[in-house]
């Protein structure tokens, strides 16, 4: 009954929203969420899903902190820097919600660790900024008929949707898979501005949440959005 009171106390605010309520808070705490990569978007992600109390994350990243993370990666800080980003993860994770369940993987993903660990969640993250592990996570998604939440960010623009959920559209329908992509622009050539990524991984929790509680999530859309011009659009696909 006390751990009872002590999460409606916690939770307050999202259990009066009519859309949530306890029975809304009960399945955000049902739910196992694989995030992949705890850098800029897997930072806000992290944050916000475990004050959300979701039930179980699960995190996977091989890297360590470095200085230029810093001005985006805001789970982790100077101290951290040449440590393991899953280290930092976690306790920023403990300095939330110290019962929150989380498993940390430090290890890059290959396609025999998608296989052992993506039957284990409900819903899985793409945080990365690596085409091969972008497409890795999406193939593994449909092969376990996970739904996928998307994001990516460069300089002012970044992007998000929902793959794999409920029959929709995958990676692969909307960029199929170029022959070479070794020389496309990344978050690392072309840098980005840190609120860039708090906004698409504050956007891509919310839809984690909305597909744990069952609340509508748009199919086969992709939001585009140039933080410079304040451009927030829609492309269905």
């Amino acid at each position: 009954m006390a751990a009872e009171q002590d999460n409606f106390k916690r939770y307050s605010r999202q259990i009066f929203m009519e859309e949530v309520g306890v029975e809304g808070q009960r399945k955000i705490m049902n739910t196992k969420v694989l995030v992949i990569g705890a850098g800029g978007l897997g930072s806000p992600i992290i944050q916000y899903l475990a004050a959300a109390g979701i039930g179980k994350l699960g995190i996977v990243d091989h890297d360590v902190v470095e200085l230029h993370n810093l001005n985006r990666q805001v789970i982790h800080q100077e101290q951290d820097v040449g440590n393991p980003k899953v280290r930092s993860a976690a306790r920023f994770v403990e300095a939330i919600h110290a019962n929150l369940q989380y498993e940390l993987y430090s290890i890059r993903l290959e396609e025999e660790l998608a296989d052992s660990i993506f039957p284990l969640y409900d819903i899985i993250v793409d945080a990365t900024d690596n085409f091969d592990t972008r497409y890795l996570i999406n193939d593994s998604s449909v092969k376990w008929n996970k739904p996928l939440v998307y994001g990516s960010i460069q300089s002012f623009e970044g992007q998000l949707t929902v793959f794999n959920y409920q029959g929709s559209k995958n990676l692969r329908d909307l960029f199929p898979r170029s022959t070479d992509d070794s020389n496309l622009p990344t978050c690392d050539s072309l840098g980005v501005l840190g609120p860039l990524a708090g906004m698409i991984g504050n956007m891509m929790a919310l839809q984690v949440l909305k597909l744990a509680i069952g609340l509508p999530v748009e199919s086969n859309r992709l939001t585009l959005i140039n933080s410079l011009h304040w451009n927030f659009i829609t492309v269905d696909y």
